[in-house]
């Protein structure tokens, strides 16, 4: 039987991490922690479990990841969100990799809840994920958008099951992450070279628009599919002006 190890990183998550803990305890020999100062009762809540907790200046979500990788025990881990939690048949995917381990990471499909309702359409699902892998694997990307990376060659399988993500409580939680996340992106966009202009501004959210809510069927997920569609291409839009004002303020 291979030992696991869950990294998790947090920021005043009281409302999602004993849902997160809970849902691994099944699984984990150890669980990881690594907190950016929260200001809630996160640090509270994680304490009343065996989990160890971790403070560590936030400086981007994958050099937070990387930290909480740092601190693993074990070569077999799982990175998970705060928001997020395992499916009882993803838990019991991951139990059974633990008596095998045949492969260097694992892919897993994620399932967003948004407002209360599954979203399954609009590129949403089924959100194929790599979290589970062996200490080959590193989290790499452009902030705030971390991607896990292997090393070319590395086997990957995929498990039954879903990671159940609990996003957004209320329409405000989605735009208050719009506001934050367009503006880490922008930034390290204008950093990686990507450029802005009136017409990228214009052509690029509504692309996003049609593509997801037409052609990824967003428009089956109903009301929220559509508030989904329409907050995916103003989140585009907002990050080309701001590319364009970053560029053009030099």
């Amino acid at each position: 039987m291979h030992s696991l190890s869950v990294a998790i990183i947090t920021y005043n998550e009281e409302r999602n991490i004993a849902r997160c803990i809970e849902s691994v305890l099944s699984v984990a020999d150890e669980i990881i922690v690594v907190d950016s100062f929260s200001t809630d009762k996160t640090e509270e809540i994680c304490n009343g479990y065996n989990v160890r907790f971790i403070k560590n200046a936030f400086a981007g979500y994958i050099e937070q990841k990387n930290k909480a990788l740092s601190l693993c025990t074990f070569s077999l881990r799982l990175s998970l969100d705060a928001d997020e939690c395992l499916s009882p048949q993803l838990a019991a995917s991951i139990l059974n990799i633990k008596k095998q381990h045949p492969a260097d990471g694992y892919s897993m499909k994620r399932l967003t809840n948004y407002c209360g309702k599954w979203i399954k359409h609009g590129g949403w699902y089924p959100d194929v994920k790599i979290r589970l892998f062996n200490e080959k694997g590193s989290w790499g990307g452009v902030n705030p958008h971390d991607k896990m990376q292997l090393p070319e060659g590395s086997s990957v399988k995929h498990l039954q099951g879903d990671i159940l993500h609990y996003s957004y409580n209320n329409l405000n939680d989605h735009l208050d992450q719009i506001k934050k996340f367009t503006e880490i992106g922008a930034q390290e966009a204008v950093k990686n070279g990507t450029t802005s202009s009136v017409i990228k501004i214009i052509y690029k959210p509504a692309f996003k628009f049609i593509r997801d809510y037409f052609f990824k069927l967003g428009i089956l997920d109903g009301f929220y599919g559509f508030i989904i569609c329409k907050n995916s291409a103003f989140a585009t839009y907002i990050k080309y002006v701001r590319i364009y004002m970053l560029l053009n303020s030099k």
